[in-house]
């Protein structure tokens, strides 16, 4: 059995978990310079589909309150006609 200080096996697992790291991000094509814009614009994008998915539920919700809404001033309006 060897011997393996502990700062010996700190940088063994560092050097690990680097070659992991670029390997997890050579499979899914994030290992060139132009990676870190890739990132940004996804989040961006992900950003965008957030406040899309906010404004769709909103815009949805006043809809509907404006056709309630709509149908009492009309049911109002028919019984009083």
């Amino acid at each position: 059995m060897a011997d393996i200080t502990p700062e010996q096996l700190e940088d063994m697992l560092d050097r690990a978990a680097k070659k992991g790291a670029s390997e997890a991000l050579r499979e899914i094509g994030l290992q060139d310079e132009d990676a870190a814009n890739d990132i940004r614009d996804m989040r961006g994008l992900l950003e965008a589909w957030r406040y899309t998915k906010k404004s769709i539920w909103a815009t949805t919700v006043k809809m509907g309150t404006v056709a309630v809404l709509t149908f009492l001033a009309t049911a109002v309006w028919m019984t009083f006609k």
